[in-house]
């Protein structure tokens, strides 16, 4: 493959990889809690590419990695005493289907069996490991620090966690995360976080970036695809120009 068919198709192919992160925003620009993925780009060479010496074959564009972006979202007033957002560094901690999982949304609902879960089901873990059991009846009272109380009396406080670097997190299911090594990536106690009752935190994934983004990359395909067009119309040349030197 000639130099510029190799780049446009390797271009090509990070576009395509940009598309499917930046669909993902986009469907999850309504989602409370969501956190945008971004891609990290860098280059590649082939084992025979940094070999040769010919200055035409350069470096190829790659999405070398994706990561998180952790931007705190806006906070809206929901009016529902279950739904909780949380101001500053941190994540509700839940009991996941393998261990805790972590999440910033809020959207939180009473389970037939008296717990505070999330929209998948995750019961909310207390300070001390143990699910959040409330009477359905009865009015709650989450205070900015976590604690929890109904008529009056204490049911404990909301496991709060932060973490050194919250880019070594992995996505899990929906809007919760996951450490890949606890021992490596422990959560601690969050020391920069108040709870708001009653509010949802937004989506940091914006419509209108996400819109103007697209529009970008679409270009940039449509242009590279043109790109492996002029190769593909300057390789059949060369052989054109070749049989008729050799007729």
């Amino acid at each position: 493959m000639d130099p510029l068919t190799a780049a446009a198709a390797s271009g090509l192919q990070a576009r395509m990889d940009s598309l499917d992160l930046l669909a993902n925003n986009l469907a999850n620009t309504s989602t409370s809690g969501y956190k945008a993925d971004r891609e990290f780009y860098g280059t590649y060479l082939s084992s025979d590419a940094l070999n040769n010496p010919d200055p035409a074959v350069g470096d190829s564009p790659v999405v070398e990695r994706h990561w998180t972006d952790f931007a705190q979202g806006s906070l809206t007033s929901t009016g529902n005493p279950t739904d909780l957002a949380l101001s500053g560094r941190g994540f509700f901690a839940v009991n996941g289907p393998n261990g805790p999982l972590y999440t910033r949304n809020g959207s939180f609902q009473v389970s037939p069996q008296g717990n505070l879960v999330t929209t998948e089901g995750y019961a909310v873990r207390l300070t001390d490991g143990q699910s959040l059991t409330l009477d359905p009846n009865s009015p709650l009272v989450v205070a900015a620090d976590g604690s929890v109380s109904q008529n009056g009396a204490a049911l404990g406080q909301l496991q709060l966690v932060d973490f050194a670097d919250p880019s070594l997190l992995e996505k899990a299911s929906g809007t919760t995360f996951q450490s890949p090594d606890p021992q490596k990536v422990a959560p601690q106690a969050a020391t920069n976080v108040q709870v708001a009752q009653g509010k949802l935190e937004s989506s940091n994934a914006s419509s209108s970036e996400s819109a103007v983004r697209m529009v970008m990359l679409l270009r940039h395909f449509e242009m590279l695809q043109k790109a492996v067009k002029i190769g593909g119309e300057m390789n059949r040349q060369a052989l054109e120009e070749v049989a008729k030197v050799g007729s």
